[in-house]
């Protein structure tokens, strides 16, 4: 096997010294430098299932059911590539400068999605839009992991991620204005408001410049100088004695970079139900949430008879739920532990699917007790789908952290989220609610599947530092 190219043996206390801080400013001003790209996320994907009635009526676009979902297809594939691409990256080159190349990436892409010219130039560009966004989750849930003390670790990784919700009322509340032909011109109003993600990314690229590189990276890549030198900057913050950092030092052997052979060797082969666990959790979260939100629209249009212009309104309740979940339950996950909340709200989020399914086949729903019930049932999938990225960003190596993640994430939305939205779309086109709710049973299966393999072999990675949960390649 193909060796690493690696350093003299350095000690250091990084990680103790980070994990012993107290809650305090910096990691506030992480969440939000880092929370608002989810924001993004919510913006982006909720303004392409708000607006698919503008995009069906536009004189340029005229687009169908069917091309509505492989926009969303598209959008999501972008995501899987880019996610790669720049997983590996992220590894490679360090998780600073991959927040500035994807964020770049974003920017550009939902910026000319407001100049397409027709269905397939819109497609290409919400696929150059995914593939920022599939780039910022590697580098983002990797910074997460590395930067915040394990005591809070579950917590905040699952509000940050639950941020994007807040990002879907934005995106509801700006449709509602921009598609009021009382207001704007509706083939205009769609366009601007794509330019709403890429005001909001040129805001983050101001924001995020403070951000440091993350000293965890740094002290394996040979730069253990500038990680003690980060650390010193990090502790400045705080005005009251530190406590002293737990235990003794780690020694490491610095690597310039890990080859791919040896970095998929040590996702797949020496952790084997830790990838199973991984992939499990990430494929039927993708199916089930990517399924049903983008073809949200298309549901409460078809079968409830809901104007596209108002569509919004029936999105903000169901952000509110999403939101509202990691929120109030993420704490749990630090101190009831991982197995048993991810397991629960896997499970519980598959069984209340299966009950409003059967519920909408019975026609005893209306538009608003629908939505009522989405809302209620992603108030716990919510939770579900952001410990996903929690499990696989805690319980890999830290030299691999951002490819794995990458690599679940590309797997999990190749298997469930890129074929989903297209599947249901066509499931809507039918006009069969017998088959809508087929769909519905089989992404509720895909959660009781995942909620039983974490059972059984997730890993209890509450309060424990990731050195402990996962030990560095770098490791002597």
């Amino acid at each position: 096997m193909q060796r690493s190219p690696t350093l003299d043996i350095v000690e250091s206390r990084v990680p103790a010294r980070l994990e012993r801080l107290p809650w305090g400013r910096f990691h506030t001003l992480v969440v939000i430098a880092l929370g608002i790209t989810w924001i993004l996320d919510g913006l982006e994907v909720t303004l392409a299932g708000a607006l698919a009635g503008a995009l069906k009526d536009s004189p340029v676009l005229r687009m169908s059911n069917a091309e509505v979902g492989l926009a969303a297809s598209a959008y999501l594939a972008g995501a899987v590539l880019g996610a790669l691409g720049f997983g590996w990256l992220t590894d490679r080159l360090g998780r600073k400068k991959l927040f500035f190349i994807t964020l770049a990436v974003y920017i550009l892409a939902t910026a000319g999605t407001a100049f397409s010219w027709n269905v397939w130039s819109f497609v290409l560009f919400r696929f150059l839009t995914g593939a920022g966004i599939g780039g910022e989750y590697t580098a983002i849930n990797s910074t997460i992991q590395e930067l915040i003390p394990a005591r809070y670790r579950g917590r905040t990784d699952l509000i940050i991620n639950g941020s994007f919700w807040i990002g879907a009322a934005l995106g509801a509340i700006g449709s509602l204005i921009l598609l009021d032909p009382a207001i704007i011109d509706p083939e205009l109003g769609w366009r601007l408001a794509f330019f709403i993600g890429a005001v909001l990314g040129l805001f983050i690229l101001v924001l995020r410049s403070w951000l440091p590189e993350s000293p965890r990276w740094l002290m394996t890549h040979g730069r253990a100088d500038q990680a003690e030198f980060v650390v010193e900057r990090i502790e400045q913050g705080w005005a009251i004695p530190l406590p002293d950092p737990d235990g003794e030092p780690i020694r490491v052997r610095p690597r310039t970079h890990t080859p791919m052979r040896e970095a998929l060797t040590a996702i797949f082969v020496t952790n084997p139900r830790r990838a199973f666990v991984g992939l499990s959790l990430m494929a039927s979260q993708a199916f089930f949430y990517n399924a049903i939100f983008f073809t949200y629209a298309l549901v409460l249009m078809d079968f409830y008879g809901v104007a596209s212009a108002d569509i919004g309104w029936y999105i903000l309740p169901f952000a509110a739920g999403n939101f509202l979940g990691p929120v109030m339950l993420g704490h749990l996950f630090d101190t009831i532990g991982r197995r048993i909340m991810i397991a629960g709200t896997y499970a519980i989020s598959g069984l209340l699917l299966t009950l409003t399914g059967w519920l909408f086949v019975e026609g005893v729903l209306s538009a608003t007790t629908q939505t009522l019930c989405w809302s209620v049932i992603f108030f716990f999938a919510s939770c579900a789908a952001s410990s996903a990225y929690l499990t696989v960003s805690e319980t890999f190596p830290l030299e691999v952290r951002a490819l794995a993640i990458a690599i679940f994430y590309a797997i999990g939305t190749g298997v469930g989220g890129v074929a989903g939205p297209a599947v249901f779309a066509w499931l809507v086109e039918t006009g069969s609610r017998e088959a809508v709710f087929g769909g519905y049973v089989f992404g509720s299966a895909l959660m009781l599947f995942a909620a039983a393999v974490m059972w059984k072999w997730g890993i209890a990675a509450e309060r424990r530092a990731l050195e402990d949960v996962a030990r560095p390649l770098a490791w002597e």
